[in-house]
């Protein structure tokens, strides 16, 4: 099966509301549940909002991920933002420097069944989470 791959950039509010429709009704054409498909828009409304706190801009890459049967959604969120000086310090429980009541890092980390990112202060930051189909 051929990988479709969605890319919705970020650069307004309005488009955290995009990346997480896009996001639902890709998980949702893989035959997610329904508990799965809020906790994917939640990560990816994170991930989006995220960006546009630390970043301005940057963009969330939805695309379908096969390993061996097993199928689920990958989520990519990039941006060339100031990066991440200490991702130990950010992915504490609780961490904001935004000040805000999102999750954050570690609740997306928690959310999805994988979670990677790379970040070089002054380069941006790269967060990669999947969400496997039971």
């Amino acid at each position: 099966m051929h990988s479709q791959e969605t890319t919705v950039p970020v650069n307004a509010d309005i488009d955290i509301v995009t990346a997480r429709q896009k996001g639902r009704e890709l998980a949702r054409d893989l035959g997610f549940t329904s508990t799965d498909l809020a906790l994917i828009a939640t990560a990816i409304s994170e991930l989006a909002r995220n960006i546009i706190l630390y970043a301005n801009s940057g963009e969330i890459v939805l695309s379908v991920v096969e390993n061996g049967s097993r199928r689920g959604l990958k989520v990519v969120a990039r941006d060339d933002g100031p990066g991440i000086p200490d991702i130990e310090r950010a992915l504490e429980e609780g961490f904001s420097t935004s000040r805000s009541l999102g999750l954050g890092l570690s609740g997306v980390r928690r959310l999805m069944d994988e979670f990677d990112i790379v970040s070089e202060v002054g380069n941006g930051t790269t967060v990669t989470v999947k969400k496997w189909r039971l």
